[in-house]
């Protein structure tokens, strides 16, 4: 109680509790509150980090990792992983059936399609390998493999899309996008776990990249920050029609696609070997071989004119 006004400041607090419970009441699908927990953000990001521990030992943690006991390493975060993914994949698919459908939720072994994940880790582990080549090939700045791996934010973002990409491919509900917007958050990299990206892909400095769900990118392709592969804007009476469509553009092997370029629409197709200039705007295919750019804009020098001093003694 204030006692100057009079305001009872925690009696104030418990009106607003009392109007928010009631929202709740109302059974808005933005809240949730219920005997059914939802999955848990921070516990995604946990996963996450132990999954990059776990692909590439030594580099992300502070434990000392030598040839004898990196068995022994990888044994307890592998055990780690498949017990904490096992948990948030059986939440996702028990939230996902009461928020679909209001039934019981479904008897989902997470600990299957935990397995299938972690048993497609060597594979994922290629891929990286490939992207860290095309990195390293493909930037004089990188001074070594290792920098790519550390410091490198296109790196970091196409290692959790490659990690998310496999839950996408398993159907497991909303951990994929929880780890790829955890990923867009850092970077400013948005890739979307339904994409395809073949190996060998590079995306350098990388602010302002975006790749859209049905995307298909082939191998040994470079883009650079700002460019979009994205849909088409549709009216909104379209857009249930087209949710399990293809609405992103198909880029071919070996394409180079330079800053702030955007390519849109499903039947869009970028042949192999192109190279896409900066900030063209493109909604329909590109035969192989071919370079796109604007035309050189033309460039005006106005000079200032000086004011003439007016002498004299300050």
């Amino acid at each position: 109680m204030d006692g100057k006004t009079g305001i009872n400041w925690y009696g104030e607090l418990h009106a607003v509790v009392r109007e928010l419970a009631e929202t709740w009441e109302e059974r808005a699908y933005w809240d949730e509150a219920g005997p059914i927990p939802i999955p848990s953000q921070e516990e995604v990001i946990r996963i996450l980090k132990r999954a990059r521990r776990i692909l590439f030992p030594g580099y992300f943690s502070s434990a000392n990792i030598n040839p004898e006991n990196l068995p022994y390493y990888l044994g307890e975060e592998l055990n780690l992983l498949f017990e904490e993914l096992s948990r948030q994949i059986n939440r996702a698919f028990r939230y996902q059936s009461l928020t679909r459908t209001g039934n019981p939720p479904p008897e989902v072994r997470g600990e299957d399609l935990a397995l299938r994940f972690i048993q497609r880790l060597p594979e994922v582990k290629r891929l990286l390998l490939t992207d860290v080549e095309a990195a390293f090939m493909g930037d004089p700045a990188a001074k070594s493999r290792q920098e790519v791996i550390f410091c490198y934010p296109g790196f970091l973002a196409i290692t959790v899309y490659r990690l998310a990409h496999e839950l996408y491919r398993l159907k497991v509900p909303y951990l994929p996008r929880m780890m790829t917007e955890y990923a867009h958050s850092l970077t400013g990299i948005d890739i979307h776990p339904g994409a395809t990206i073949g190996e060998s892909f590079f995306i350098d400095h990388g602010t302002g990249v975006v790749i859209g769900e049905t995307t298909v990118i082939g191998k040994r392709v470079r883009i650079y920050q700002g460019v979009t592969l994205g849909a088409l804007s549709v009216p909104r009476e379209a857009v249930e029609e087209l949710r399990y469509r293809k609405r992103h553009p198909t880029i071919e092997d070996d394409v180079i696609i330079y800053s702030n370029a955007t390519i849109l629409g499903g039947n869009t197709v970028i042949g192999a070997r192109s190279i896409i200039g900066g900030n063209v705007w493109i909604t329909e295919s590109i035969p192989p071989d071919t370079k796109v750019f604007l035309k050189k804009p033309e460039l005006r020098l106005l000079r200032r004119k000086r004011e003439k001093s007016s002498g004299g003694s300050v």
